[in-house]
């Protein structure tokens, strides 16, 4: 076996199955942001035809973090623009960690899948040791990626690298097992959190351009774990979903609105909705007639450059929240804003799931209650900070928010440090002082829809008026997540962490 070792910006990576280091320009969308990623890795499997890739996009406190996906045709550029759309949403908020990605070229369906998975962590384990924090993404499962830490010996979970920075190990992976394993509504934390932050991005959108959930009508395009937990959570702040897609085509109700619960309890694992479940007045559609709609609002969230040049003119819609990553190409954005359509770019709206986990790492939640409440209170007025700062200067909303994570993102390198940590991953407060009487979220059933709008407009003080948005460092101190509103239904928590 052929064994590498080389050094790229100053760090030294061994690697095994031929690994290799490069730092090369990549011609992808990346180099409209002017920006070299920090740290590239190619990866070739000696018994497949399998090829991998990591991208450190940006270290912040000596550590980054992304997924990491299998899919046949993955390639280096595409994992490099992920990479970077990981530091725009660790940089939108305000969590002091770098972007990264990993990447494999093999089909997740093939019965080899599990053991390449395993040969490729492998060879990258010096970065998977220290640097790179890495969870699921699209064709690996975090269950699998984390028995594949445990086989080939690094750890019980993939979020190693953070979880040895801590000076209490032991509480941190309590914390991980807690949050990740509990369920609410049949949801896991992921799903939950990442659904529930896009249809809080929608929300504060439609808020800013005046219009009221309650008539709001959306059309979801995808019905996975995003897709379909994003639906839920429209659905039940009182937005009309009318539409949903899935493998098999567009699923409408243009009158009533469609039983969003009901097509949950039908869908399988794959997100494709059983559809001997549909209503009398539920019709069927062709997939793509998704653009079609009158809707204010139009959730992206199956695949990449899903709205394209050559389709975004179908779009009736006034917003289009991106719940999947990158799924509107840059050249049918500019022809959205040209025609007064506002985009809430990905790394704004699908944060969620990073976020959430991040927040559960650092102890500053303990449930998914604690990370919904605070994802709700950083989420609503950033995106209106940042519309009506994109409506003031009459750029996209994707230009500003970049504008805005780049600079938190300097910031934080700053303060903590980038490649090499000068202040410390986890704060210097005890568990027990960050948590003591905090993130204990009622265990009530839901609340109305009325109580969920009001209970999210009030604007968290670490964040600046929208005026100053872009001139003001993003401040965020390392309140419990008592601090923030809690509104979102869940077990009580204790401070020790356990439900």
């Amino acid at each position: 076996m052929e064994v590498s070792h080389v050094r790229a910006n100053g760090l030294s990576v061994t690697g095994k199955g031929e690994c290799r280091v490069t730092q090369i320009a990549v011609e992808t969308p990346l180099q409209v942001l002017e920006h070299e990623p920090y740290l590239q890795v190619t990866w070739r499997d000696t018994q497949t035809s399998a090829r991998g890739f990591v991208v450190i996009d940006q270290l912040v406190t000596g550590i980054a973090t992304g997924g990491l996906r299998m899919r046949p045709g993955c390639t280096l550029g595409e994992v490099s623009e992920l990479a970077r759309e990981m530091t725009l949403k660790m940089g939108a908020f305000g969590i002091h960690v770098g972007g990264a990605k990993g990447g494999i070229d093999f089909d997740s369906a093939d019965p080899r899948a599990e053991e390449v998975r395993e040969r490729f962590l492998q060879a990258v384990r010096p970065l998977l040791e220290r640097f790179w924090v890495t969870a699921g993404d699209l064709g690996t499962q975090q269950e699998q990626l984390d028995r594949a830490f445990a086989r080939v010996g690094i750890d019980e979970t993939s979020f190693h690298a953070a979880v040895v920075r801590s000076p209490a190990e032991a509480d941190v992976r309590a914390r991980i097992r807690q949050a990740f394993s509990t369920r609410t509504e049949g949801l896991k934390l992921s799903e939950l959190v990442g659904g529930f932050g896009v249809a809080e991005a929608a929300l504060a959108a439609l808020e800013h351009r005046r219009i009221a959930a309650a008539t709001a009508r959306a059309v979801v395009q995808g019905f996975g774990a995003m897709g379909g937990s994003t639906a839920l959570y429209l659905a039940r702040a009182g937005v009309k979903i009318v539409g949903i897609t899935d493998s098999q085509g567009l699923i409408l109700n243009t009158s009533r609105g469609l039983d969003v619960d009901l097509l949950l309890s039908a869908r399988s694992p794959g997100g494709v909705i059983d559809r001997s479940v549909l209503r009398d007045d539920d019709v069927e559609r062709p997939g793509d007639s998704w653009l079609d709609q009158d809707v204010d609002v139009l959730v992206p969230a199956a695949v990449s450059y899903s709205i394209t040049a050559d389709n975004c003119d179908r779009i009736r819609g006034t917003l289009v929240v991106e719940a999947a990553n990158v799924p509107t190409t840059a050249e049918a954005e500019q022809r959205l804003l040209d025609r007064g359509v506002t985009v809430v770019p990905d790394f704004i709206a699908n944060t969620g799931a990073a976020a959430g986990a991040w927040w559960v790492i650092l102890g500053e939640v303990v449930s998914p209650a604690g990370a919904c409440s605070r994802l709700s209170s950083q989420i609503r007025p950033l995106v209106r900070d940042l519309m009506s700062r994109a409506d003031e200067t009459v750029t996209s909303m994707r230009t500003t928010a970049v504008r805005f994570a780049k600079e938190n993102s300097q910031r934080m390198i700053r303060e903590y440090g980038g490649a090499v940590a000068f202040r410390d991953l986890f704060p210097d407060t005890s568990q027990e002082g960050q948590l003591a009487g905090g993130d204990r979220e009622p265990a009530a059933g839901f609340p109305s829809a009325p109580d969920i709008t009001e209970a999210v407009i009030h604007p968290n003080a670490a964040f600046p008026a929208s005026a100053d948005v872009l001139d003001a460092p993003l401040e965020i101190d390392r309140q419990p997540a008592g601090a923030f509103p809690a509104y979102w239904p869940g077990p009580a928590d204790s401070a020790s962490g356990q439900a």
